[in-house]
């Protein structure tokens, strides 16, 4: 059954929040759901330049659903639930936290007049992070963090305190070098981004929300500021006129097409060479990680020291491929398959030896003392075994790399929430 929408319950520049009349054929939890309708307005300088822009609110609702589903699939805890129409979603209904999250990479804009002396372009490493407090009256003056810890200010129940704040802006960080090397797939420079968490009221839980739209960054295609493509343009006018707001339109266009391009099938696969059948559970749990990480895994049975031909066969075959492979060897006593492998191939060999109690003290040699001219690294746990693989294989993959990333935004929030516990 389709979503149904409901009453108003709070409406903004570019949007509107409506309850969901029919909550029932949505997932079941500890939460509760609104829809989240993109108006045709966009604005500029608090509110001080409005103009209709036919269909701003498809293309605004396309991206940041785009947007969302990214970052959904890499891990990161946000509100969106589902897309609903051509200009609206489905979302966890939240107790908006009043303060914008600023991520920089680049020195430009407004940051040039608050610092001056700073040349534009200066590049932030690690990324800058500004906080903003929403005001459009006083402009969304700029706070510290210090500022935002005085407020004390009461989200849906939870008071915001320095575990909240170091979660959210940890967040903040991840989700823009998530976005940026996304974007960077594409060709384009992501200069800058704001956004937005809400506190679910009804376990507490702070999640990343609004939208994430062409209005929340600037966007250089090529690196190139002439080339940019985002709100900033309709900022720039001196005069809005009918040409202006077409072209300013295909920009929105052009991004909205382009956010769909984001999300990319697995660039390359983990291929596990065990050496013998009884080595099955401990590449199991190599592989469910991998599973996570939604990276393909094949594995083979093939001892090197009882069936080398087969080995360097199978070998030889996944070369033929040309499919970009990391290769887990997983052997106990004597391990000769990795270093067999590694002598035979430019792929990356990783040794996972399974260690017995009673042996696995001397057994790990044969992994860790190569001979010379081999490459091949070792890994004790399986589990490190799979994020090494991943590590290799997220370099050429944004989508592997934004799900790692998100992985050690919550492993940190994991300790933030056991700090609180205790």
């Amino acid at each position: 059954m389709e979503v149904q929408p409901g009453d108003k319950i709070a409406e903004g520049k570019t949007k509107e929040i409506l309850t969901v009349k029919n909550p029932e054929v949505l997932p079941k939890g500890d939460r509760e759901y609104v829809l989240l309708q993109s108006k045709d307005r966009i604005t500029a300088n608090n509110a001080q330049r409005v103009n209709e822009m036919e269909g701003k609110g498809a293309l605004a609702t396309n991206t940041t659903a785009a947007i969302f589903e990214l970052l959904n699939d890499c891990g990161v805890k946000t509100h969106f639930v589902q897309r609903h129409t051509d200009t609206s979603l489905v979302s966890v209904k939240c107790a908006m936290v009043p303060i914008e999250f600023v991520t920089r990479r680049v020195a430009t804009g407004s940051f040039l007049k608050r610092n001056q002396g700073v040349k534009e372009g200066y590049r932030f490493s690690p990324p800058l992070l500004e906080y903003f407090f929403k005001d459009d009256e006083a402009g969304d003056p700029q706070w510290s963090y210090q500022q935002i810890l005085a407020a004390e200010m009461d989200c849906g129940g939870v008071v915001i305190k320095g575990h909240h704040l170091d979660e959210m802006s940890r967040m903040t960080v991840t989700v823009f070098e998530i976005l940026e090397r996304a974007w960077a797939s594409l060709g384009c420079t992501l200069v800058d981004m704001k956004i937005e968490f809400g506190v679910n009221p009804v376990n507490g839980e702070i999640l990343l929300a609004d939208v994430i739209d062409n209005d929340s960054w600037r966007l250089w295609p090529s690196g190139d500021r002439r080339l940019q493509k985002d709100k900033q343009v309709y900022r720039d006018l001196r005069e809005v006129t009918v040409e202006a707001m077409q072209e300013i339109r295909k920009n929105y266009t052009w991004v909205a097409e382009k956010a769909n391009q984001l999300m990319s099938k697995p660039w390359g696969r983990v291929v596990i060479f065990m050496g013998s059948a009884s080595d099955k559970d401990h590449c199991d749990k190599i592989a469910k990680v991998l599973g996570e990480l939604k990276i393909p895994v094949t594995m083979h049975v093939c001892s090197a020291h009882k069936s080398t031909p087969m080995s360097l066969a199978v070998l030889h075959e996944i070369e033929g491929e040309a499919v970009p492979t990391v290769i887990i060897a997983v052997a106990g006593r004597s391990n000769g398959l990795g270093p067999v492998l590694a002598g035979n191939t430019v792929l990356p060999v990783i040794n996972c030896p399974p260690m017995s109690s009673q042996w696995g003290e001397a057994d790990v040699w044969s992994s860790l003392r190569m001979p010379s001219g081999l490459g091949c690294t070792t890994a004790i746990q399986p589990d490190v075994a799979a994020l090494n693989a991943a590590s290799i294989l997220s370099l050429n993959d944004h989508m592997l790399w934004g799900r790692l990333r998100a992985r050690q935004l919550n492993t940190y929030v994991g300790l933030i929430h056991a700090n609180q516990k205790i």
